[in-house]
């Protein structure tokens, strides 16, 4: 079985006490701390940049994930490096230049991690795939939390767990199949049967009374599936 990993994501929590939010996800069982970095360029919203996540990192005791919706990224991606981040992916869109992107991630002492949104086609994945730590499917359009879960995620997930599967099978590299977009309790078992085993979760977990009972739930389901 899979090892599975819940990442809450910061973008739906109490921005007025953020470190508070965070120490409280870690103790309910976070396996992540996930970073939703927006331009209001490459998607439609403004959000947090690497000021905040070196504020976060001496409180945070669990790796945190950077999911870049910038263009262009190679310019922020030392900066996260810097500030704290364990894992930095960006948007196949938004790199000139895809393999370089993830060699500066590589560089910078980082885990790199490629997503490809809705409409992105599997075959950017071509040429990366053997390089990569992480894929981030996207099951909502990049820029606002709270949206609803696209259903044809889930094959693309399926898709890509082939793909993975099969390198890891020829080279014993692991890559983690990550998923972001209107994850919550009632459908995380058919997501995780879908290939994922890592999973985004920001209203889900931040909207609710008890976070370790949320996430516990979480990681039930993904079991049970």
């Amino acid at each position: 079985m899979r090892h599975c990993e819940i990442a809450p994501s910061i973008l739906s929590a109490d921005f007025s006490r953020l470190g508070e939010e965070v120490r409280a996800v870690i103790a309910g069982g976070a396996d992540l701390i996930h970073f939703d970095v927006m331009d209001n360029h490459y998607v439609p919203n403004l959000t947090i940049g690497p000021l905040v996540c070196e504020a976060l990192k001496p409180i945070t005791t669990v790796p945190i994930d950077v999911h870049l919706m910038v263009k262009p990224v190679d310019r922020i991606v030392p900066e996260f490096a810097k500030a704290g981040a364990s894992i930095i992916s960006f948007h196949f869109e938004a790199s000139e230049h895809v393999d370089r992107t993830i060699a500066l991630i590589h560089d910078c002492g980082c885990k790199a991690g490629l997503v490809l949104n809705p409409a992105t086609p599997l075959n950017c994945l071509d040429h990366v795939l053997d390089k990569l730590d992480l894929v981030l499917i996207m099951s909502v359009n990049p820029g606002f939390a709270g949206q609803a879960f696209i259903p044809e995620a889930l094959a693309k997930l399926t898709h890509v767990r082939s793909r993975i599967d099969a390198l890891t099978r020829l080279t014993g590299r692991e890559i983690r199949l990550e998923v972001d977009g209107g994850v919550k309790v009632e459908n995380i078992a058919s997501i995780a049967k879908a290939g994922a085993d890592t999973f985004v979760a920001g209203s889900a977990i931040f909207d609710a009374a008890d976070y370790a009972e949320t996430i516990a739930a979480m990681r039930a389901a993904v079991a049970a599936a």
